[in-house]
């Protein structure tokens, strides 16, 4: 989802506590809080398949898929999100109720105002992340999906469009990228303003 509305400098400390206390999600870059803007119909249905699917998938295995509202910390960079879909597989995450930080994927659904956003500064502070294995970008426009794949000597990318089948070797899971887009109305969402923004 977009970020907007920069809000002055907040500690760590100070951003949990009214973050806990607010009605609207915020994200934090390294002192700096962000508002979060509202989703298209097409980039909730899609969130929403994604995450129904793996989590079909998940079942008995240890690991819990999150969606949305659930906060990743990337320590390294002093950040916390709020990516679409990930997934966790570790106690450690397990036994924290409001704050992840050991995802081995991360899917976020793309909008054009976040694309850019997406896959530069947020995959910046994603890659810091060593349990990270596969990142995910999901066009909200129009059926295509990036994989972005940790490999020894850097990240490997793959596109996938209709017709072909998203492999998360990570998690072991698969699907159909028609299966992903399951009840998209892209027509309805091609709009000059794809996401409704407040601050």
């Amino acid at each position: 989802m977009t970020t907007t509305a920069a809000i002055p400098f907040m500690s760590v400390e100070e951003y949990l506590c009214t973050e806990d206390a607010s009605a609207i999600k915020h994200e934090y870059l390294d002192g700096e809080v962000f508002s979060m803007a509202g989703a298209s119909d097409a980039h909730v249905t899609i969130a929403g398949n994604v995450f129904s699917l793996i989590r079909t998938h998940l079942r008995g295995s240890g690991c819990r898929a999150y969606i949305a509202d659930m906060k990743l910390r990337v320590e390294a960079t002093n950040c916390f999100f709020y990516p679409d879909v990930f997934v966790t597989c570790t106690a450690a995450d397990a036994q924290q109720p409001y704050i992840k930080q050991q995802p081995l994927v991360i899917i976020e659904v793309l909008s054009p105002s976040t694309d850019a956003y997406d896959r530069g500064v947020k995959f910046a502070h994603y890659r810091q992340l060593e349990s990270l294995q596969e990142y995910v970008l999901i066009d909200s426009q129009r059926q295509l999906i990036d994989l972005f794949q940790r490999q020894t000597a850097g990240w490997l990318f793959q596109s996938f469009t209709a017709g072909a089948t998203l492999h998360l070797s990570s998690i072991d899971w698969q699907a159909a990228v028609e299966a992903i887009y399951e009840a998209v109305n892209f027509t309805a969402d091609m709009t000059p303003i794809d996401e409704f923004q407040w601050s």
